[in-house]
């Protein structure tokens, strides 16, 4: 429950600003590792299937060079997608900050009210929520995803949404290249058209299907469940809590531009680029 620990009568509420999200940040959680290092893993497999059972032996050299350059651009994009959500400050709250003279030094004007998380003891921003792994109150927090071993918020939504949307793309090319070379097989001599024994190549495809079919069906939900969060300015704890709307109702494409930057650009599908979200959200709730 939040505290209320300072208020004053009439006014415009102002800003205080986190900390720089270009900081390193790493959340020392163990099923968070775990579950990191396996996503990695999984796509490292993904790839010496693709590479070695399916591209290499194939006699086609222009369909090898299409697919696996396209193939390994994706995966990269994904990593390093799911490299930046995970080392990105989410938008945590300067922890312990809650102190007298820090809210003195804020000068609030009349009508403000200023919220005390009780857990990390941090002034609590508007839309702010304390993640019990991080240990933090998180900005605009969505959820804590043990994928990327750190919550999703204003900071590193962004990425986290490149994510699931380039391993979704990885998966269904996966798919798709492995349901050719089946077919290729069947057409052709099986010895012929891997380096690998019969035996071997089939459950080698058979495990990557599995994994393709599964990896596409859960990003390609996370990846629109994030994106009609982000259109309707909603993060998942506030639907799933049903709060209050206390904040201003803006259009579907301005809450794109909050997320991915300011314009659009093809910078929005590159996780390497910060995007600017705009003038910063306010941290106080007005009375």
């Amino acid at each position: 429950m939040m505290l209320i620990i300072f208020i004053l009568l009439e006014g415009e509420p102002d800003v205080i600003t986190s900390s720089s999200a270009s900081a390193m940040w790493f959340i020392k959680d163990a099923c968070g590792i775990i579950c990191a290092i396996i996503t990695w893993l999984l796509v490292l497999y993904a790839e010496f299937v693709v590479l070695f059972v399916m591209l290499l032996p194939s006699k086609n050299l222009t369909y090898s060079i299409v697919n696996g350059s396209l193939f390994n651009a994706l995966a990269f994009l994904a990593l390093a997608s799911h490299l930046r959500a995970m080392c990105t400050d989410p938008g945590a709250v300067p922890k312990g900050n809650a102190t007298k003279e820090y809210i003195e030094s804020l000068q609030l004007k009349p009508g403000q009210v200023v919220y005390k998380c009780p857990k990390c003891c941090s002034i609590k921003p508007d839309r702010a929520h304390h993640c019990s792994v991080c240990k933090r109150c998180i900005r605009k927090m969505d959820h804590h995803c043990p994928w990327v071993n750190n919550c999703v918020g204003e900071n590193n939504q962004k990425y986290f949404v490149l994510f699931t949307m380039y391993i979704a793309l990885v998966s269904l090319h996966a798919l798709f290249m492995v349901v050719f070379h089946f077919l290729y097989c069947f057409e052709d001599d099986w010895t012929k058209c891997s380096s690998f024994s019969p035996p071997a190549t089939v459950i080698l495809l058979i495990l990557l299907c599995f994994e393709g079919l599964l990896f596409l069906i859960f990003t390609s939900v996370m990846f629109g469940t994030q994106v009609h969060s982000i259109c309707t300015d909603e993060t998942g704890i506030e639907q799933l809590k049903k709060e209050e709307r206390r904040w201003a109702k803006k259009t579907k494409w301005m809450n794109l531009r909050a997320v991915f930057g300011h314009p659009f650009s093809l910078l929005w599908f590159s996780p390497f680029s910060t995007p600017d979200h705009g003038k910063a959200e306010t941290y106080q709730y007005v009375v």
